[in-house]
This record gives structure tokens, C-alpha cells and sequence, in this order.
């Protein structure tokens, strides 16, 4: 007789939110609100509300598994199965006797796993309901549940074709803008490399001629030559042309102009600008790490020097300089303090307005970002250098822009993205009990959800429906329940400000389901009334929205 692979698809509804969730609603960690259904003869069997549904593995509106485990072989004929399947569906399965807690899929999944090969479902899928749900659960959190329930159903062919023509790849439409960012960026440093250089060739030469006149001699022809009109070089990328100083210095002030508009129309962000001593900064660097570099790191530390104290623009690090902060960084031969004091730098770098073309060097290897990620490993020292590196980098528009892009790569065999690394630092820092990381971890999410809207139609459409900002829904949950907790911790005026004011933009964001978390799990924003006027007035707003 033939034999048949059954397998077990494993869903979390809740998108990871259950496990952020449960702690402060019923006290106690769930991993996730499991959906399962069995996977045979090439087909995924599910039962819910509408009673017993099949379609093609993975092909339902809640995308790929979390998980798949293989309960073993059934040697039951097909055509036995399917009678099987319809005497349930008009009994034990209809879809008028389904119960989220005590009637529901996981059930399902087991009598058929059961049936077919005599195998059970994992334990801690059948064990999650009664004890856990009933008792705590409020009402709203049942109904949320219940509507994450409603969307486990098959895609169907038309509607597979208008979720592909309304849902666009995110990551191949957010390659494709950083891409078009990358190559504007690639002319912008070539014409900022000329100009810094034929600025540097014209500092050299004022310094001869002064040389030269302070002895007493004659100054050569070719020092009294127009600067301009000798040192001229050409840049060429595709239609653009720039000949002369002159146009490269027209070209950089408008966009300087252009800059400084879009500055002036944004709400402004926190960041912390007078924490770090650059100059001590790096000179107690370069104690602890000198007579322990290369000469090629060697010559990274000089290009270090000239960036942060001589006052360089980016052109002067080289393409490897990416490669020695990574050593630095990830070097557990370096003690602690090498780490704290290269963030700390790469801090205030982030403060300089051309931190974005060093940052795009960082395309490949995620060195910055990976580092980052892994926060929750590091010490407390490091911690605090990379939420300080983060907040400043909300200073320009296109490092923020850089700290949100959804582009996936994978560390440490997890799948990470910037804007992913980004909302977990946030979350962390606020959520610790260190007040410095918690003061870091408040000016991160309100920078994050004061980040202007798009204004392009064109992209903006091509984001989920209901998300008006560049912190799409699903961050919006997940800073708005790390919200919710800090405000449990009595949190001090100028966080709660920062906070409030954030969570103002997320019931914008999201306009159903962040109102309906701050219902559900609280405390009432009503309850810090009194605190100051500018935070009654954000509470007003907010009680608007709930």
C-alpha cells in the first residue's frame, strides 16, 4: 500500500504579540496563539468557524508556517480519508460547533493526526487554552483572538490575484528605493569628494604662498593661477555634468536648501549632542588599542582622526574602514571599553550630515546593525553606546531613513532587517531598568514615530492598508505594548512626554488595533492627568482616538 508523509503546520495568529503580551495581561508567557492543520495527499486540512477547509500547503491568507513537524506516514487510501473528512464535517466538525478555546483547530489537528498515523500533536499546543484563556483573558482579548482566527482561510484564486496586485513585494519595493537612494548618493560623495579635494588643493597652496611670502621670495606663477580655473576636473554620472568648483558649490547649496526644508517641516527629533568628548574620546581609544592594529588599521585610526577632530568630510575613510570598526567591535581580545568608545565616536559621527555614505558601505556585512542587534548580550556600557548611536542618528533625514529600511538579511540564522534592530533596541532600552538606557530608549520611539509621512503617492500606496507612516502597523504594536509597560513604572515627565506624544502617533498609525491594545491592557492614559500641561494636551488627543 502506498504511504503518505503527514505533517503538522504550525501558525502563531498572534505575529509574535502574544509573547509580549501575555506577561502583563494573564501573568504569564505564552509563546504565541497557535493555529496547526495537517498537511496529506498534497493538501493542508483545517478546521475553524467555517467549518473543515483544505487548499494548497502554505496557501492560506496567514502566509508560510512558523513550523512544520513531520508526525510520520499514513498508508489510509485517499478515498477514505475524504469520507473521514465529510462524515466529520457534518458532526463532530461542522463549523456551527466550533469553540476558540475548547472546540477549535488544535483539536482538529489532533483526531486527524490521530487517525492517520497515530501520532499527537505537540503537548504544549493542546495544553494552551483552558487554564490559561479562560480564567484571565479579558473579553477584548477573546474577540482580537477570535478575528486573527477568521483570517486562516484559504486564498482563493481572484483573491490571491488582488492580494498580489494590491500587496507588492515590500522587500523588492524597498531594494529598489534604496537602490535609487544608493546611486544618488553615489554622485552626491563623488561631487563632495572633488570639492574637498580642490578645497584641501587650495588650503595646500594658501599655505606656500604664505610660506613663501613670510621668507621674503617670490611666489611662483603657478600659486598665483585662479584656483578654480587650474584644478578643474570633470565628474560624470550618466546626464550629470560638473566641470568647475563653481557648479559643484551651486549644486551642493541646493541641496543644502533643499535639506534644510525638509528639516524645517519635520517634527524635530531628540537627540543628545554634548554627551561624548570626541577628542578624549578618541585619544583614550587609541590608548587601548595601540601597538594592536595593522597597518591598514593603523591607517583607519588616521582616517578616524581626520573624520571626528580634523574635521574632514567622509570622503577621508577609505573602503575598509567598515572592516576595522568590525574588528573592534566583535575583537574579544579588545577589552569592553575598545567597543563603548568606537560607538561612542561612531555616535557623534552620526551627528555629521554625510554619516549616510559611510553608513552605505555597511550594505553588505551589516556590521553596525548586527552588533546592534545582539544588544541584549552585551554589557551595560555597550548598551548605552549603541541606543546613544541610534538616537543620534535621527539628527539627518537619510540616516533615519536608513535606520527604517525593511531589506532582510540573515544573522545568526534569524532573519533581521534595520528597521527590525532598530524597534528592538528601542524596546529594550526602554524596558530596562537602567534609567540612562530608558531616557535613550524614550527619545528612540519618539524619533521613530515623529518620522514624517510619505508624500509620494506612488510609494505610499504600495504600503498596508491604514499605514499613513514609515513605522508600519505591526511596529506600532510592538512599541505601543512596550508603551503600555513603561507607563506601568511611573516613568519621569520628560519620558512620559516623549511616550505619550509617541503613542499619539501610533493611534494614527494604526487606527483600530493600537486603540483597542491601550483599552485592553492600559493603564488609561487618562491616568497621568495632572502631570503637566503639555502631556494633558497629548492625553486629550489620544482620548479622541479611543
Amino acid at each position: 500500500m502506498a504511504s503518505h508523509k503527514v505533517q503538522l503546520y504550525i501558525y502563531d495568529l498572534s505575529g509574535g504579540m502574544a509573547a509580549v503580551i501575555s506577561p502583563m495581561v494573564i501573568g504569564k508567557k505564552i509563546d504565541g496563539v497557535w493555529h496547526t492543520s495537517i498537511v496529506v495527499y498534497n493538501r493542508e486540512y483545517f478546521f475553524g468557524s467555517h467549518g473543515i477547509e483544505s487548499c494548497n500547503p502554505g496557501a492560506t491568507a496567514l502566509g508560510p508556517p512558523l513550523k512544520i513537524e513531520d508526525l510520520g506516514e499514513t498508508q489510509v487510501p485517499y478515498t477514505v480519508f475524504i469520507d473521514y473528512l465529510n462524515g466529520l464535517s457534518e458532526s463532530t466538525y461542522a463549523g456551527n460547533t466550533y469553540h476558540l478555546l475548547n472546540h477549535n483547530c488544535n483539536n482538529f489537528s489532533q483526531d486527524i493526526a490521530t487517525f492517520l498515523c497515530g501520532a499527537s500533536i505537540p503537548k504544549y499546543i493542546l495544553d494552551l487554552p483552558n487554564e490559561v484563556l479562560n480564567s484571565k483573558l479579558s473579553t477584548a482579548l477573546l474577540n482580537l483572538v477570535q478575528q486573527l482566527e477568521s483570517s486562516a482561510r484559504p486564498i482563493r484564486e481572484e483573491e490571491e490575484k488582488a492580494h498580489k496586485e494590491h500587496s507588492p513585494d515590500f522587500d523588492q519595493l524597498n531594494s529598489q528605493i534604496e537602490e535609487a537612494r544608493y546611486n544618488s548618493f553615489l554622485l552626491e560623495q563623488r561631487r563632495k569628494t572633488l570639492r574637498e579635494k580642490l578645497a584641501k588643493k587650495e588650503r595646500k597652496k594658501e599655505k606656500k604662498r604664505k610660506k613663501i611670502l613670510k621668507e621674503g621670495g617670490e611666489v611662483p606663477a603657478e600659486l598665483k593661477e585662479d584656483f578654480t580655473m587650474a584644478d578643474t576636473e570633470t565628474v560624470q554620472n550618466g546626464d550629470a555634468h560638473i566641470s568647475t568648483e563653481q557648479e559643484v558649490e551651486a549644486m551642493e547649496e541646493e541641496e543644502r536648501k533643499k535639506e534644510e526644508e525638509r528639516k524645517k517641516s519635520r517634527e524635530p527629533p531628540v537627540v543628545f549632542k554634548d554627551l561624548v568628548d570626541v577628542k578624549s574620546e578618541f585619544d583614550s581609544l587609541l590608548a587601548l588599542i595601540d601597538g594592536k592594529l595593522s597597518p591598514e588599521e593603523q591607517r583607519s585610526m588616521e582616517e578616524l582622526q581626520q573624520y571626528m577632530i580634523g574635521d574632514e568630510g567622509s570622503w577621508a575613510l577609505s573602503d575598509g574602514f567598515l572592516d576595522f570598526v568590525g574588528r573592534l567591535l566583535n575583537d574579544k581580545e579588545f577589552p569592553v571599553d575598545v567597543r563603548v568608545k568606537i560607538m561612542n565616536l561612531l555616535a557623534m559621527a552620526a551627528l555629521k550630515d554625510d554619516v549616510i555614505l559611510v553608513l552605505h558601505q555597511d550594505r553588505k556585512d551589516h556590521v553596525l546593525m548586527n552588533y546592534a542587534f545582539e544588544i541584549d548580550r552585551h554589557t551595560p556600557e555597550e548598551q548605552q553606546a549603541i541606543a546613544l548611536f541610534m538616537v543620534n542618528m535621527f539628527e539627518n533625514l537619510s540616516s533615519s531613513e536608513w535606520l527604517l529600511y525593511i531589506s532582510e538579511w540573515t544573522y545568526n540564522n534569524q532573519q533581521t532587517s534595520n528597521i527590525r534592530v532598530t524597534t528592538k533596541v528601542a524596546v529594550h532600552c526602554l524596558l530596562s531598568d537602567l534609567p540612562v538606557l530608558q531616557d535613550r530608549g524614550s527619545a528612540i520611539i519618539h524619533n521613530l514615530a515623529c518620522k514624517e509621512k510619505f508624500r509620494n503617492f506612488r510609494i505610499r500606496k504600495n504600503f498596508p492598508e491604514g499605514s499613513l507612516s514609515k513605522v508600519f502597523d505591526d511596529v506600532a504594536v510592538e512599541l505601543t505594548m512596550a508603551l503600555l509597560q513603561y507607563f506601568n513604572s511611573k516613568p519621569p515627565e520628560e519620558q512620559l512626554f516623549r511616550c505619550m506624544k509617541a503613542l499619539g502617533k501610533f493611534v494614527q498609525v494604526s487606527t483600530q488595533e493600537i486603540p483597542q491594545l491601550v483599552q485592553m491592557i492600559g493603564p488609561d492614559p487618562k491616568t497621568f492627568k495632572g502631570t503637566s500641561e503639555r502631556i494633558d494636551a497629548l492625553i486629550d488627543q489620544i482620548s479622541t482616538k479611543l
